[in-house]
């Protein structure tokens, strides 16, 4: 049986990578999604695969920061779809590499409203929606950096990823008597078009390095980031809630 039936969906950074895979891993285990991301043609293209592998989609193009967005989305998912029982918070940025003593306080604020404050946004949306329909699992994306890994000239980042889990953890315990489980999921390295590993001029030895860093030497493949995602949004994580949710290959505790 499919581990999604009848759920209802948001996913957002779903025009490509870890955000795509997880729309279509959703879709194909029956849940209907609502997709959003900056572009509107990437979006367009991901809601036809779903629908012409007789799935359900609907997408809204537009900027994660703008709390217009948030509420956008919740409208469509109950509009459309009839309610919400799932939201992965994905979309993110890694910002601009800089030394803190370098930074300027626009650098450090976009990253903090893309990854942070989008957080907030969407939550305060989506947490209304689920409660009408009984309960739900918010999920965000964070990273082990900030979190079990310090990384330099990634102050930023860090600080907005690790505010994620500390929102989760604020969440799980205001809404568990609502039925709502708040959960982040900490990505490893993971093959993807945003990763350093594709980027342009990267080398052989740039993809070595990447995989040497996690204990299974290799990266993720975004499936596999999305298969955790679905665990941590159907009932086989019903007692799950608050946590930290390492998916990184063994990054945060490899020495070797």
């Amino acid at each position: 049986m499919k581990s999604l039936l009848n759920k209802v969906a948001i996913v957002t950074g779903a025009s490509s990578g870890i955000g795509r895979a997880t729309a279509l891993l959703f879709a194909h285990e029956g849940a209907r999604v609502v997709v959003s991301a900056r572009r509107a043609t990437e979006l367009d293209a991901l809601v036809d695969e779903i629908e012409r592998a007789g799935g359900h989609a609907r997408s809204v193009a537009g900027d994660i920061c703008d709390e217009a967005l948030a509420q956008r989305l919740v409208d469509m998912a109950v509009t459309d779809f009839g309610g919400l029982d799932i939201a992965v918070n994905n979309a993110g940025t890694l910002g601009t590499s800089r030394k803190v003593s370098a930074m300027g306080l626009d650098e450090w604020r976009e990253v903090m409203d893309t990854n942070l404050t989008s957080a907030f946004l969407g939550a305060k949306h989506q947490v209304p929606a689920m409660i009408e329909r009984g309960g739900g699992s918010l999920i965000f994306t964070s990273s082990f950096v900030g979190h079990s890994v310090g990384m330099p000239e990634m102050s930023a980042y860090a600080a907005s990823k690790a505010g994620q889990i500390g929102l989760v953890k604020a969440l799980a315990a205001e809404l568990g008597s609502k039925g709502i489980r708040a959960n982040a999921l900490l990505p490893g390295g993971t093959d993807t078009p945003a990763s350093i590993t594709n980027a342009p001029g990267a080398t052989p030895q740039v993809l070595a390095f990447v995989e040497g860093l996690h204990a299974l030497k290799r990266m993720a493949t975004p499936r596999e980031i999305a298969q955790a995602f679905l665990f941590l949004a159907s009932s086989a994580s019903s007692f799950v809630t608050g946590t930290a949710f390492l998916v990184d290959g063994g990054v945060s505790i490899n020495r070797t």
